[in-house]
């Protein structure tokens, strides 16, 4: 009765309150369908444009192969792992109990197998989905290692300490075979606790009965996979034996003498106690005891404790530590060789360099890199290139120059150029210019390269240009190539996207501002270049609409059937993403080359696994001042233990068209990618000619070997054991902020020995935790030159050179440059700021040179200018206009022959000009012509130049430069005077001005 009238309850209420039975929610699915279209449609997006970009720029190979790669290893991981998975729950399923004792009984799990039941189908089938997502998104990011596999080869180099393996198959082999026993692991352990958990909630395994607590069947299946585990651990284990070569260490990384002598020894040991316990475990499928593969596994953990650890720990304490120089001697020989041999340094030995400091004029007279020797800083300049060469505020260039070399018709010698791109900034427009139209389909590119010869000052201390203006004009225009395509649509600091072309409408991009004044109109133009992918259709525009979050792409009529849209500009991430193995430098810089701008961007090979060599940061070891105030880019933190400069790549800035060119031609990686992206890099014999010419040493390489090279100079285990002969890079003391390494320099040096000057990366060592100068060390980067990437290190005697600190130091505190520098110093609103502090052999010793800079700083648009050149040559400091005035102030007496560069047209005497207060003239570019009468009609030419400049500074009642002109004056003319003595002559000028 009382359940009739539960019923007949229910039912009356239901009919009183006349409410429908429930549905089920559709909002859930709706959501969730919906989210699922959209994810979809945001990776078909990425997947389409991105097919686009590639195919427009000839590069759909590189595109295909990583797709066609990435999902294969998808698919291959999510069906492996997924699959495995659920064939484990299934065979536990099907062989399931299927009459249950009564005692056995668990009601929990009845409830569990009964809620189970109706959805089983549904919950296999999402738990291999979720599995296969994640598997298949682990194995998909391994497809790097996966093609250096299947395409590499060997380096035909043994290694030091398995002396049959071929280097080779660590780099290439090991990786690949370490990860695919991780996802074995891994694939493992998901079926056995899958395989366990559908056993025991299906009654196979009884953990509360005192007896047969598992199935027969239960028992053979987990032992055959437990069995495969423990088979696959005998593999890892034999792994194991070549991860102690990429050990790491706290002296030297690889193998060290307790690994090669007790943790190798121990993994062969548990090698073949794994086998064994595997084979029980096999057995145990059908004897069905556990005894055995119990006894076996806890042998095999209690041996992993005793052989692989109590072992090595008693080795390492009682008979390396007490003489542990000797034991480790030979690993450490091998660390030195391998370390070498990766960093490609393994030909470098220093030399002892005997350097003088008691010199004298005639020391210097006969060197040919002292004329070229670089006076302009390229991050102080920068402020320089902006504002007199800006042309508009929509222009910029980088905060830090690159250095460059061009042959110029009047030069013997290729000299070193200062180079920038004037490109595109849309932060230097007005904010009501500010809008979509402007700054994606008017305001699009840049417009040609600023140039200034690096070794003279212009006039009031402004550079010297070899190429200014727009449109352009000056050496590079006139060089060999003749006039160059200026417009620059891919560079380093343009707009995320542009939209150029157009159907026979008027031009709207705004090409170069014409010269009748800021009012002007500018010259208009549109794009003509075969860069860019081509929007000329709703679908296209649809995509690019979503890819970019702007519907104005769809919208706008300046999206019309001509239109291409330019994006992902930067040359380096260009080059990265063409060839997306490749870690690229930090600084790419600009080049004329046969009539076209092209950035050139140095690409490395690098690899994590060159046995026994020394692991570094790529970060740590390429960070200096440039990379800490953004002038150069920094490089990802990876870990390597091998690089080479094994590519050369240029992005034309006009087209966009991506070039790679092999460089190192027997480099086992490079051709292993080469293999498994055929046709997309091109031989080295292919590089123009003209290219060869700015092709040079790369910074971020010369970094890394320059780190190496602090400890691995050394090659006697005993010394590297000691760290008696270690070195450090400098900190740089031209840098405001502290901390901070100095950055290598490229200079024009003549190394002892040789003829000629070369162009060169340069920098020096201090001992480390000292500040003298420990060596100076070189890199010939002219790349046509078959010395091109040799070393040399020219080693100091102790004690007797200055180092960088000490050098600035004395250059600040020096009573001569203090009183040069005093009415500079004296003005509140002027500032002074040190360029970088170059060394350069000369004359049997070391040459410090220091350019000096004031800048107003209560002034808009004020920028640095160069007013004097400090040198420390032996023991003395001096100052002057140029290079040469500071050598001879330092040494007291003219220089036979000159240091100073040949004049050119507007780089004569200076004035002081905006940011100094003032003018006093110098010497700037004036040189010689060859005689030394010449050279003392040049130096009287600029004292009348002076004196005009400190009679018009008396003038504005400016004392303290007109006081500075006089003394630049007297010594302009006591030095022609000295000239003309040595020469017979007389003067030409009596010293008064005209």
């Amino acid at each position: 009765m009382s359940d009739d009238g539960g019923t007949g309850r229910g039912l009356g209420a239901t009919a009183v309150t006349g409410a429908p039975a429930p549905r089920p929610s559709v909002l859930l699915p709706t959501l969730v369908t919906l989210g699922a279209l959209l994810l979809l449609l945001a990776i078909f997006t990425g997947v389409w444009t991105d097919r686009l970009w590639f195919a427009s720029i000839d590069y759909s190979s590189v595109f295909s192969t990583v797709l066609v790669t990435r999902v294969g290893l998808f698919a291959a991981g999510a069906v492996l792992l997924a699959g495995a998975a659920v064939l484990n729950i299934v065979l536990a399923y099907r062989s399931r109990p299927l009459v249950r004792v009564a005692a056995r009984r668990n009601e929990s799990l009845e409830r569990y197998r009964a809620a189970l039941e109706p959805v089983h189908a549904r919950s296999l089938i999402a738990v291999g989905v979720l599995l296969g997502l994640v598997a298949g998104s682990v194995t998909a990011g391994q497809w790097q290692t996966f093609l250096l596999w299947r395409n590499g080869g060997d380096f035909d180099v043994m290694d030091t300490s398995f002396t049959s393996t071929d280097v080779g198959f660590f780099v290439f082999d090991y990786p690949w075979l370490r990860f695919v026993t991780s996802f074995g692991f891994a694939l493992l352990t998901v079926s056995i606790i899958a395989a366990a958990v559908t056993h025991y909630l299906y009654g196979a395994i009884d953990l509360q009965a005192r007896r047969d607590r598992l199935t027969g069947e239960a028992q053979t299946h987990l032992s055959i996979l437990i069995g495969l585990f423990v088979l696959l651990k005998a593999w890892a284990y034999y792994l194991d034996r070549f991860s102690f070569a990429l050990g790491t260490g706290e002296l030297f990384d690889g193998i060290h003498y307790t690994d090669a002598n007790a943790r190798i020894p121990a993994k062969n040991i548990l090698i073949v106690i794994a086998v064994i316990c595997a084979v029980l475990l096999f057995v145990n499928a059908w004897r069905r005891s556990w005894l055995l593969p119990g006894i076996g596994l806890g042998l095999l953990a209690l041996s992993s404790v005793l052989v692989s650890g109590v072992w090595p720990t008693i080795m390492q304490t009682f008979e390396v530590g007490p003489s542990v120089a000797d034991k480790e001697s030979r690993y450490i020989e091998d660390n030195i060789a391998s370390t070498r041999s990766a960093y490609d340094i393994a030909d470098v030995e220093p030399q002892n360099y005997d350097a003088t400091t008691a010199v004298g004029a005639s020391d210097l007279g006969g060197s040919q890199a002292l004329p070229n020797t670089r006076l302009l800083d390229p991050t102080l300049v920068s402020p320089a290139f902006e504002q007199l060469q800006q042309v508009r505020g929509f222009y910029s260039v980088p905060p830090s120059l690159d250095v460059d070399r061009y042959t110029f018709d009047d030069s013997k010698y290729p000299q070193d150029v200062v180079v920038a791109a004037r490109e595109i900034d849309l932060a230097g427009l007005d904010a009501s210019q500010r809008n979509w139209t402007n700054d994606h389909t008017v305001y699009t590119h840049g417009y040609g390269v600023i140039a200034a010869y690096g070794d003279r000052r212009g006039p009031e201390g402004n550079p010297d240009w070899a190429e200014s203006s727009i449109p352009p004009e000056g050496e590079l225009t006139d060089g060999a190539s003749g006039p160059y395509e200026s417009r620059i649509y891919f560079g380093e600091n343009t707009p995320d996207y542009s939209i150029v072309g157009n159907s026979g409408g008027s031009d709207v991009e705004v090409d170069f501002p014409t010269s009748g004044g800021s009012s002007s109109q500018p010259t208009l133009t549109t794009y003509n270049g075969s860069g860019g992918v081509a929007v000329d259709d709703f679908f296209t525009k649809a995509l690019y609409s979503l890819k970019f979050g702007e519907p104005n792409i769809v919208l706008s009529g300046r999206v019309n059937d001509a239109s291409k849209i330019l994006y992902d500009r930067n040359p380096r991430e260009r080059v990265e993403t063409v060839a997306p193995w490749l870690t690229v430098d930090g600084n790419a810089y600009p080049a004329v080359v046969d009539g076209s701008i092209v950035w050139v961007v140095d690409g490395y090979t690098t690899s994590n696994s060159f046995p026994n060599a020394q692991r570094v940061s790529l970060q740590e070891t390429t960070t200096d001042t440039l990379t800490a105030t953004g002038g150069t880019a920094v490089l990802p933190s990876d870990q390597i233990t091998y690089v080479r400069n094994s590519v050369k790549a240029t992005v034309d800035a006009y087209t966009g068209d991506v070039v790679l060119y092999e460089w190192d031609e027997t480099e086992p990686v490079l051709q292993g990618w080469m293999s498994a992206f055929p046709g997309t890099v091109k031989e080295k014999d292919e590089i123009p000619a003209e290219l060869l010419e700015h092709l040079r040493y790369p910074e971020d390489l010369f970094k890394v070997q320059r780190d190496i090279l602090s400890a691995y100079h050394v090659t006697n285990p005993g010394t590297f054991f000691a760290g008696t002969d270690k070195w450090a890079v400098p900190q740089d003391p031209s840098a405001t902020a502290s901390d901070t390494r100095q950055p290598p320099y490229y200079l024009s040096v003549q190394m002892p020995g040789e003829q000629t000057p070369a162009f060169s990366l340069t920098s020096v060592y201090t001992p480390n935790e000292r500040e003298n100068l420990a060596a100076f060390v070189a890199v010939n980067s002219v790349a046509s030159d078959p010395d091109y990437g040799r070393f040399e290190i020219l080693r100091t005697p102790a004690d007797r050179i200055a180092g960088p600190s000490q050098i600035a130091n004395g250059f600040q505190n020096d009573d001569a440059v203090a009183t040069k520098l005093l009415s500079f110093r004296n003005q509140q609103d002027v500032s002074l700021q040190y360029g970088n502090l170059l060394t350069v052999p000369a004359g049997g010793g070391l040459l410090y040179v220091q350019p000096i800079y004031t800048q107003r700083s209560n002034v808009d648009g004020s920028f640095p200018q160069l007013q004097y050149v400090v040198a420390s040559f032996g023991q003395e400091v001096g100052i002057g206009r140029s290079l040469q005035e500071a050598l001879e102030d330092a040494l007291g007496e003219p220089i036979d022959g000159t240091v100073d560069p040949p004049s050119t047209d507007g780089g004569g005497g200076d004035g002081a000009g905006a940011g100094d207060g003032g003018g006093d003239g110098g010497s700037g570019g004036g040189g010689a012509n060859g005689t030394d009468t010449e050279r003392a009609l040049e130096l009287l030419v600029q004292a009348d130049q002076v004196y005009a400049e400190a009679q018009a500074a008396l003038a504005d009642n400016d004392l303290g430069a007109y006081q500075d002109g006089i003394e630049e004056f007297q010594a302009l003319v006591d030095r022609a005077a000295r000239l003309l003595d040595g020469a017979g002559g007389q003067p030409a000028a009596d010293g008064q001005g005209t």
